[in-house]
């Protein structure tokens, strides 16, 4: 029996709150807008309880480990019309990431597999298995107009898995064969595999790097982006890009209010002093079901500053957990997303970045094929 001062804990919460899981950024499985089966959470007292030989983590629950699907894609390159992002073409060799990264606006998509988007998104990998090959045929077609290439936008090119299946290392070798440029973003040190081939083409001006760092506290990195690599061993990798003659900056997103946002200016001066040229940054995007994600990471993870959190992204956003609007959902709008700009901006002076221009990959030693090579009549259009 409880007195009227100190209710039932049971009352509060029904089902118990989110508890984080380790090597996990999700803390749920939260089911995708798609599915067809609805599902209801339900403590039925084993989750708080634990123990147990099978059980991996904290949570009670057994480990989750990741599963590799093999996909043979129909297409490979994707055309984006959005105003917000400077490229018009991407290449994702996979589906899902294992880094984790509890912000990843990329969550929705395994939606449209049936899955959900919280824990299946970091622990169900499709791998584009016929990437190169997609590719290699579609740069040979005669229609085809080239430009540069962004790699793994949406989900990351050289993720855990890639060590073993080494697409994206074949999709680097088409793009090497015939000097077609393209830029890349990362948040792994795996890259640093393929620098044989990336080093060649950046002094040709084909090929630059960004790697994402949120953050320099170790701690906060591993519960928001678990499987992704440090932040030191990322600020090494910026290192070891930019000696070996590869334009490369730092791209710092998300900028989550009050948990990486105040390490933003040490970001950029650690950043500048490992040798990157350019930085940007983006507010932190909550779309669709990435905002309820989110939300239950908070609760686990910062459950005493949650609620200021989200009312700062609030006040970034119009009210809404998320704007779509294109001008505003990459920075914001009002006071803060003003001041964060201000902010950023002077740092990036005062460090002297974004003061010389990689932006423009050549394109005029582009091959398109072996074929088109060996019949000089072609060579005429």
């Amino acid at each position: 029996m409880t007195d009227s001062h100190h209710p039932d804990p049971d009352a509060w919460y029904p089902v118990a709150p989110p508890t984080a899981r380790k090597g996990r950024g999700a803390v749920t499985n939260l089911q995708g807008r798609y599915e067809v089966d609805q599902r209801e959470a339900f403590d039925d007292g084993w989750q708080q309880a634990g123990g147990g030989e099978d059980h991996g983590d904290e949570t009670g629950e057994p480990r989750l480990r990741t599963e590799v699907f093999e996909e043979r894609a129909k297409s490979i390159l994707t055309r984006n019309q959005s105003p917000d992002i400077p490229f018009n073409v991407s290449l994702n060799p996979y589906r899902g990431c294992e880094h984790g990264c509890i912000y990843c606006f990329a969550r929705p998509t395994h939606s449209y597999l049936g899955l959900s988007p919280g824990l299946d998104f970091e622990s169900r990998i499709y791998a584009k298995v016929n990437a190169a090959e997609l590719l290699a045929r579609e740069i040979a077609k005669p229609t085809y107009e080239p430009e540069p290439i962004a790699l793994g936008v949406n989900t990351d090119a050289w993720q855990p898995v890639e060590r073993d299946m080494r697409i994206t290392r074949r999709v680097v070798e088409v793009l090497a064969e015939r000097q077609h440029p393209f830029a890349a973003i990362t948040k792994s040190s795996l890259i640093e595999r393929d620098l044989d081939l990336l080093a060649p083409m950046a002094a040709r001006k084909q090929f630059m790097a960004a790697i994402t760092i949120t953050t320099l506290d170790a701690d906060i990195a591993r519960s928001l982006e678990p499987r992704a690599a440090t932040p030191a061993r990322r600020l090494r990798t910026i290192r070891t890009l930019a000696e070996a003659g590869v334009p490369v900056g730092v791209s710092i997103a998300p900028v989550i209010p009050f948990v990486t946002e105040p390490d933003m200016e040490r970001v950029l001066e650690a950043c500048a002093e490992a040798g990157a040229t350019s930085a940007s940054y983006i507010v932190l995007r909550l779309p669709w079901e990435v905002a309820p994600l989110f939300q239950d990471w908070l609760a686990a993870h910062f459950p005493q500053r949650a609620e200021r959190v989200m009312s700062r992204v609030r006040d970034m956003r119009g009210g809404k957990d998320y704007e779509s609007a294109f001008s505003q959902r990459m920075k914001g709008t009002g006071l803060w997303a003003d001041l964060l700009k201000q902010r950023f901006h002077n740092a990036v002076r005062r460090l002297g970045l974004n003061e010389r221009r990689h932006g423009i990959l050549d394109m005029s030693a582009f091959v398109q094929s072996k074929t088109v090579r060996e019949k000089p009549q072609l060579d005429l259009f």
